[in-house]
């Protein structure tokens, strides 16, 4: 049995391996959380993270190569100049090609990794016009999403993770999902603005490819634009507190009409029950 146990567990390494090296992982990501075995992104639904992926997968084979080509000659060099084949060392000190050819190519790699890094590092930072803004505040230890009244919202809720086994529904795996889901609809530009009440926190969803800090008494923001209707999955990412890995995400992008509706219901459910207190007078005695 052990015997058994140790070759299936040999085997699921090499092939996880094999997987990382051709870049070939995220096939095996399930779209919106994690997968067993998973050494990769997770499925992307966002354009960007699209890109994002493509560049990572080729910037594998890149580093494939180069690795490939130095093992390469570092065998060359191991059998054609060891001790048995030169047993008297070349005197030689210079060689202008070699000099130049180990200058440029370098260059020349650093370049074709640089533009497209700093073509997606544009796309992230300067965002299109928005359709939609949330505003998220991280807390000790949950997530707040503020609704803005000229987009159709005027409410605010919590969104804390479900404890207990029967409250979580079938599509919601165990500690992510939360009680109140952050919901988008799907094809619209969401702006994210996040902030923090107390310490610092990161708002985390790896499918839309982003990671945003939450920091007291600043303003953070990143956008997206989820193509594929589903649930995806986030966790505070910043070590926070003895809470940290109880502050998940969850974040449902539904269709135009499932986010109308959800906004009409939404303004009952988390219609705000403050009012202020009556005020009261003493009375002489």
């Amino acid at each position: 049995m052990r015997i058994e146990t140790g070759r299936r567990s040999v085997t699921a390494l090499s092939t996880a391996a094999v997987a990382l090296v051709l870049g070939i992982s995220e096939a095996w990501a399930a779209a919106g959380q994690p997968s067993p075995w998973e050494t990769g992104m997770q499925e992307m639904v966002t354009e960007l993270g699209q890109s994002v992926s493509n560049f990572h997968t080729y910037l594998v084979w890149l580093i494939a190569a180069i690795c490939l080509f130095v093992l390469a000659l570092l065998l060359v060099i191991v059998v054609r100049f060891n001790e048995s084949k030169n047993p008297v060392p070349s005197q030689t000190t210079h060689n202008t090609f070699l000099e130049v050819a180990w200058t440029i190519v370098p260059v020349l790699i650093l370049v074709a990794i640089a533009i497209p890094s700093f073509r997606l590092l544009r796309q992230q930072l300067v965002p299109p016009p928005a359709d939609l803004v949330v505003k998220v505040t991280g807390y000790s230890w949950y997530w707040g999403y503020e609704y803005p009244a000229d987009q159709g919202g005027g409410f605010k809720f919590d969104s804390n993770m479900i404890t207990e086994d029967k409250d979580r529904k079938p599509d919601q795996p165990r500690l992510l999902g939360a009680d109140n889901a952050m919901v988008v609809p799907v094809g619209k530009v969401v702006r994210v603005q996040v902030t923090s009440a107390d310490v610092i926190h990161a708002f985390t969803v790896p499918s839309f490819y982003f990671k945003v800090d939450a920091i007291p008494g600043r303003l953070n923001e990143v956008w997206f634009k989820a193509e594929k209707e589903g649930v995806y999955y986030g966790q505070c990412s910043e070590l926070c507190g003895n809470g940290h890995p109880y502050m998940p995400i969850e974040v449902r992008v539904v269709s135009e009409q499932q986010y109308a509706a959800w906004l009409t219901e939404a303004k009952q459910k988390y219609a705000s029950t403050e009012s202020p207190a009556p005020l009261k007078f003493a009375t002489a005695q």
